[in-house]
C-alpha cells in the first residue's frame, strides 16, 4: 500500500501477554500509511496476547538488526517485562537510539528503554504504575497522552493510541 511511510520498515515487538490493542493498532495504522511492519519476537513463533489474540512473529531477535528498520515500536502489557530481559533487544534499542531512529514505547513498554539505559535526562510517560521506575532511571515523568523527547516517543495506555501512532507517523515522515 502506498502512503506517507512507503519504503519504511518498522519493527513491532511481541512476546507472550502483550496488550492486544497496543500491538494490533500500530500494526494496522502504520501499515495503512504504507510502512512494512515486521513483527519480531524473542523467537519466530506465535505469541498470545493478554486478551486472547495471538500473533505470529515473522522474525526472531536473532534474525534482525536495528539497521534493518527505520523505527522500533514496543507495545505494552506484560510482554515488556519479558522482552527487557533479552540482551539482543536492548542492544537494538541502544543502537537505534544512537542512530536517532524513533523508538516508540506505550504503557509498560517504557521498561525496555529503562533496561537499555537510554532514559536518563529524558522526558517520558508510561502507565502510572511504572512512573517510579522511569523516575528512578533518571527520566522526567509527564502525565500526558504522548511525550516526545528527541527520537523517544512514549504513551500511557490504550486510550492514547491515536496520539501515539500520529507521533510515530510524523517522526517517520520527516
Amino acid at each position: 500500500m502506498e502512503g506517507k511511510l512507503s519504503g519504511r520498515r518498522v519493527a513491532l515487538f511481541a512476546a507472550d501477554l502483550f496488550e492486544d490493542i497496543e500491538l494490533y493498532y500500530p500494526l494496522y495504522r502504520l501499515g495503512e500509511e504504507g510502512a512494512e511492519v515486521v513483527v519480531v519476537g524473542p523467537s519466530r513463533r506465535t505469541y498470545q496476547g493478554k486478551h486472547g489474540l495471538a500473533i505470529k512473529a515473522q522474525a526472531g531477535l536473532e534474525d534482525v538488526r536495528q539497521e534493518d528498520f527505520a523505527a522500533l515500536v514496543l507495545p505494552g502489557g506484560y510482554a515488556p517485562d519479558h522482552l527487557r530481559r533479552q540482551e539482543r533487544l536492548l542492544e537494538m534499542v541502544r543502537g537505534a537510539d544512537g542512530a536517532g531512529k524513533p523508538i516508540a514505547a506505550i504503557c509498560h513498554a517504557g521498561w525496555i528503554p529503562v533496561s537499555a539505559g537510554i532514559v536518563k535526562g529524558r522526558r517520558m510517560t508510561g502507565f502510572w504504575s511504572i512512573k517510579d521506575d522511569l523516575v528512578n532511571a533518571g527520566a522526567a515523568y509527564e502525565d500526558r497522552p504522548v511525550v516526545e523527547d528527541g527520537n523517544l516517543i512514549t504513551s500511557r495506555y490504550p486510550n492514547d493510541l491515536g496520539a501515539f501512532c500520529r507521533a510515530i507517523i510524523a517522526a517517520l515522515s520527516g
